[in-house]
């Protein structure tokens, strides 16, 4: 039998429930949903979560569609889900918990007399501290950007190369290797010897079809490369970035950007244009380095000094 809060599997079953994570503001429990799905045969087992930020929807929408696809009689070891981490700001589809005003994946391992967010962080983490791999689904908020999967662990980490590799078979096409804060699921997993990324399903409002789709295909390369399913997945090269460059509006205005997103920019390729209300431009940003288009806002008006867009550096393939 294996379990995660009220959800439990015998071999060969699955089973939906509910993980405790103290008490809302009305003081009924507050809850996640979690799924378990007990493989026929002996195996490892996989942790696998959305919505850390509650406005990130493609990681729900990626647990929906492979949920129903997967046979537990066919399944070797051990799927454990939390379908919905930051409940408080999915509920408002706000990025923070706001309860606390707070970001999830700032806060792990968490703890669980702490905060409204840190009792979920420790909830959860626990969860994952069973498993043999963690699949943290994100997404890059509600701006837009390119799909990606995020290795946060840091070159140096004992569990570098198996993250990468993790990462490559998740098979988004580009990968920000770069050691992320302090608090991340990403950073705290492999510190606890277990293979943990990030894949950030592109950025949308809502739902978008694409970057679900590769979500769920994801999910299946490592199911299947680290046979949890029957199948074979060669993975493919991907695109590698080790850095970014953020560009902010030297001027206030409406924006217009000259290139696309995953497009490749080298010094001097004009990044966007910043004109006033009647079209007359007002300036020009260039890119400074050679990299990719990775990520815009997604609104056009501007204040000087605010946040543009961002171009994946020190880029490669693996």
């Amino acid at each position: 039998m294996k379990s995660l809060g009220t959800a439990r599997a015998a071999p060969g079953e699955l089973d939906t429930g509910w993980l405790a994570v103290g008490e809302g503001r009305h003081g009924d429990t507050a809850r996640l949903p979690v799924a378990v799905i007990n493989g026929a045969t002996e195996g490892e087992t996989l942790y696998l979560q959305a919505a850390s930020d509650g406005d990130e929807l493609n990681g729900v929408g990626v647990i929906r569609q492979v949920v129903p696809q997967i046979e537990p009689e066919e399944l070797a070891g051990t799927l454990l889900i939390v379908g919905i981490a930051n409940i408080f700001g999915f509920e408002r589809a706000e990025h923070r918990n706001p309860i606390d005003d707070t970001k999830l994946n700032r806060t792990y391992p968490g703890d669980e007399d702490g905060t409204s967010t840190e009792r979920i962080a420790a909830a959860t983490f626990g969860a994952a501290q069973k498993a043999d791999y963690i699949l943290d689904l994100h997404q890059g908020s509600t701006s837009r950007m390119i799909n990606e999967v995020r290795v946060r662990c840091g070159k140096r980490h004992r569990l570098h190369s198996d993250c990468l590799e993790l990462a490559k078979v998740f098979g988004c096409g580009h990968v920000l290797d770069q050691k992320g804060p302090e608090g991340q699921l990403a950073r705290v997993g492999p510190d606890e010897g277990i293979p943990t990324i990030d894949p950030e399903l592109g950025g949308a409002v809502g739902l978008d079809k694409e970057s679900v789709r590769l979500g769920v295909e994801g999910v299946f390369n490592v199911l299947q490369y680290y046979d949890f399913l029957p199948g074979t997945v060669k993975p493919p090269r991907q695109t590698r970035a080790r850095g970014f460059k953020q560009y902010g509006s030297p001027v206030g205005g409406l924006v217009d950007f000259k290139v696309e997103l995953g497009e490749r920019v080298s010094p001097d390729t004009t990044l966007f244009t910043v004109t006033d209300v009647f079209g007359e431009v007002k300036a020009t940003v260039t890119a400074d380095s050679t990299g990719i288009f990775w990520r815009t806002r997604r609104l056009p008006q501007v204040a000087s000094g605010e946040y543009v867009c961002s171009v994946g550096t020190s880029v490669d393939s693996y």
